[in-house]
């Protein structure tokens, strides 16, 4: 349900039929990166705030200054805000626009990973690190060397071994990288160095992390997303192909990638035999959400799947004003992912 829609929408009869209600009412808060961290669930949204940019298809108008992390003592129970875990101000080389963040553990630390501009208007990402699960986060010098983009997701596997996994379309820059070195011009233009319809589409990047959790171990690689017949997703194939919100899970000791597709508003999955893939396009885990965004984890709690996933019912369809919610998911015997509807 694209924001171009909204003047149609009844939003008391639609909220009375959502699947799930906002987890927190008293801020808006969206992109949620949920983990399950010693019997207790912490979520890491982005925390929407309404500063008056005009909207436009860069995303000026998501000018998000802070990070507040939500934890909840059960699925069922309610969900706390922490407080300002983390704030734009105290990150040396951020300007502004703290988009979708992740966090991860590592002996005993807790590990915020989060984009931002620095003061050339280019996105990097960050780490900012803490001895408690809900901050506050102190933020590293200088942005990961060699990170570009958006939207970090970082995945422990079984073995220990950390990887992250970013990137986005249009006002995520994603496209700008192209050749390896950002490219400036035309910045008023989100689709400017998009491929064409009928060429191969932009694919995200993973990297192995250091030990320390601090940089790459590696060049940042790309993450092939194919179709049943082992060709790349084509840039024009708009409801599979993958636009921001990268996350990764690890189900019945297979890989799945999920990501948004954006301007088409699902949350799609692709699954895969290692962590660098490559990934085969399987279905849709999530149809379209009140607002232009759409963006999720996957967290297993106690033996269950749930889907952590945003809208803007609660703000009666405003795109940057947005609110977590969270469904269970359930999985056929072959492995695929029951489409879930959100009202």
């Amino acid at each position: 349900m694209p924001e171009d829609n909204i003047d149609h929408i009844d939003f008391d009869a639609l909220n009375k039929k959502a699947l799930s209600a906002p987890l927190v009412t008293h801020i808006y808060t969206a992109d949620p990166s949920a983990h399950y961290f010693n019997g207790k669930i912490y979520i890491y949204p982005s925390h929407d705030i309404d500063a008056g940019e005009a909207f436009d298809d860069l995303g000026s108008h998501f000018a998000m200054e802070d990070y507040h992390v939500i934890s909840m003592d059960s699925i069922d129970s309610k969900a706390v805000d922490n407080g300002v875990a983390l704030h734009v101000d105290d990150v040396p080389w951020a300007q502004q626009q703290m988009w979708a963040p992740d966090a991860n553990e590592k002996d005993g630390k807790f590990y915020l990973f989060f984009p931002a501009k620095d003061y050339e208007g280019i996105f990097r990402i960050g780490v900012a690190i803490s001895d408690s699960p809900t901050g506050p986060f102190k933020a590293e010098p200088k942005a990961i060397k060699g990170s570009f983009s958006i939207d970090p997701a970082v995945f422990k596997d079984d073995d220990g071994a950390y990887y992250m996994y970013f990137g986005g379309l249009w006002g995520g820059q994603l496209q700008r990288w192209r050749t390896g070195v950002f490219n400036a011009d035309q910045p008023e233009s989100p689709t400017a160095f998009l491929p064409a319809d009928d060429e191969p589409a932009l694919l995200p990047l993973v990297a192995k992390m250091t030990d320390d959790l601090l940089e790459f171990d590696e060049t940042p690689k790309a993450l092939e997303i194919l179709d049943k017949n082992g060709n790349l997703l084509l840039s024009g194939d708009n409801d599979r192909r993958f636009f921001e919100a990268a996350w990764l899970h690890k189900h019945n000791g297979k890989y799945y990638f999920s990501y948004s597709t954006g301007d088409t508003h699902f949350i799609c999955y692709a699954i895969g035999d290692s962590p660098y893939g490559p990934f085969t396009y399987t279905g849709r885990i999530l149809n379209p959400v009140v607002g232009w965004t759409s963006h999720h984890s996957v967290c297993e709690i106690e033996g269950k799947t749930y889907l952590f996933y945003h809208d803007s019912s609660l703000s009666k369809g405003v795109t940057h004003l947005r609110s977590v919610k969270v469904a269970e998911i359930e999985y056929r015997e072959d492995g695929s992912i029951v489409t879930l509807d959100p009202y």
